[in-house]
């Protein structure tokens, strides 16, 4: 009898809070079948440039974005965009377009097509692109309907073939119009051998000759990088890469996601809250020309440029990046309802004439959703108790445990698809 009051119920384990982030996946990653992989995603490109651009407004510039996607059909969705300058005394005009996106499978953003209308050229654009994973093969097109102005064989269309697997890509574009003196576009091969990737890609812009076009190493670009994780923004990363563009211009970069978890006594949320995961970005590029070619103005002959941000929870984001011209730093708030609301605001120092100016962006999303909120049971990270000691920190979705070790392995299945790497398609 006394056993049965003094028994009590076990007060539940600590959490920590797993916020979601902001930007993941990449808008950019929607359509990286309509390029090459050596330009958008491999060697850490992609990373970089969300790094670098991502809530950094123009200097007296807005931008409006909404991403719209029907409850009833989940297989479409509307991305709309307006932008132009603060000052109504430039000569600068408003900007706006519209992209209307048709996906088979909501799953599988390989296969699409869309259409893109514009303010300005090109007023309407079609995209298609189909990929067979089975094969490995996939083939895309991009057509302009209508142009103001046609002054080059791609304004009439482009369109590609390309393989991709898990350790090799390659492809390449034409342009159906010009098969002659121009074929093809653009080419691309890239191989991952465990943490190394190599590439080369072929870009003719000089000469028009076929075999000369060949023979000059300014078509030509290589590059080689290092990377560690698994893709997912739940593990650390790390890249590291070295490429030669066009014979004339040598870029070292690096890229790092860290991912922590601090202390926090917050209260708002449970007793066994006790902490929550930050996400840290950090990122270095460096460009040298290494031709002889003189250029107007020899800051442009070598330059750099560093960034870093810092998401200290589900709703706040600090970034700040600088180079020898000037700098910047942005400060981004999020709401997480739905459609989720996300404003910005963007400080532009200009060293060249010591003045500051200033941008803002706002953004309504309802296309990517997160699939936990604050202090949800459904998917928190909890620190090792005794029972689990040995198997380290675990995940819980849902019914199902997820172990840190599965993470770290490469085991999604039972993690949430914004939280999955882009893809195991080099």
């Amino acid at each position: 009898m006394g056993n049965f009051w003094s028994w009590s119920k076990e007060p539940p384990p600590p959490m920590v809070l797993v916020p979601p982030l902001f930007d993941f996946p990449p808008l950019a990653a929607r359509t990286r079948m309509l390029e090459s992989p050596y330009n958008l995603l491999l060697f850490g490109k992609l990373a970089l440039r969300c790094l670098f651009d991502d809530y950094f407004e123009v200097a007296n510039h807005f931008s409006t974005k909404l991403l719209l996607k029907p409850t009833d059909d989940p297989h479409v969705d509307l991305t709309a965009t307006v932008s132009g300058p603060l000052d109504s005394d430039t000569k600068e005009t408003i900007i706006g377009n519209a992209l209307f996106r048709l996906q088979s499978d909501i799953d599988d953003p390989h296969t699409f097509a869309d259409l893109f209308v514009s303010s300005s050229d090109p007023i309407l654009l079609m995209r298609a692109c189909a990929y067979y994973p089975k094969y490995g093969l996939g083939a895309f097109g991009i057509v302009p309907v209508l142009q103001k102005k046609r002054l080059s064989s791609e304004d009439y269309g482009v369109i590609g073939l390309r393989y991709g697997s898990s350790n090799i890509s390659l492809g390449a574009t034409l342009m159906p119009y010009s098969l002659r003196d121009e074929f093809p576009k653009s080419a691309w091969l890239v191989s991952k051998i465990g943490r190394l990737t190599v590439g080369v890609q072929f870009d003719p812009k000089f000469e028009k000759k076929e075999d000369a076009r060949y023979r000059n190493f300014k078509n030509w670009s290589y590059a080689i990088g290092y990377g560690l994780g698994t893709g997912s923004p739940l593990s650390p990363s790390f890249n590291f890469g070295l490429e030669l563009a066009q014979n004339s211009q040598f870029i070292a970069s690096f890229y790092q996601h860290v991912v922590v978890q601090r202390r926090v006594k917050n209260p708002l949320e449970d007793n066994e809250v006790v902490g929550i995961t930050n996400y840290i970005d950090f990122g270095f590029e460096l460009q040298t020309r290494i031709d002889d070619e003189k250029t107007s103005n020899n800051i442009h002959d070598s330059t750099f440029r560093v960034a870093a941000s810092w998401q200290a929870n589900k709703n706040i984001l600090v970034k700040a990046k600088a180079g020898p011209l000037g700098s910047s730093f942005c400060l981004a708030f999020k709401s997480w309802w739905k459609p989720s609301f996300t404003f910005s605001m963007s400080a532009i120092r200009d060293r060249t004439v010591g003045k500051t100016s200033y941008g803002f962006s706002v953004c309504v999303d309802n296309v990517r959703e997160a699939s936990y909120q604050r202090a949800d049971p459904n998917f928190v990270m909890l620190t090792p108790n005794k029972e689990h000691l040995a198997e380290g920190i675990h995940w819980k979705t849902g019914s199902r445990t997820l172990l840190q070790s599965n993470v770290d392995s490469g085991n999604f299945d039972g993690v949430p698809k914004e939280l999955r790497p882009l893809g195991r398609i080099l």
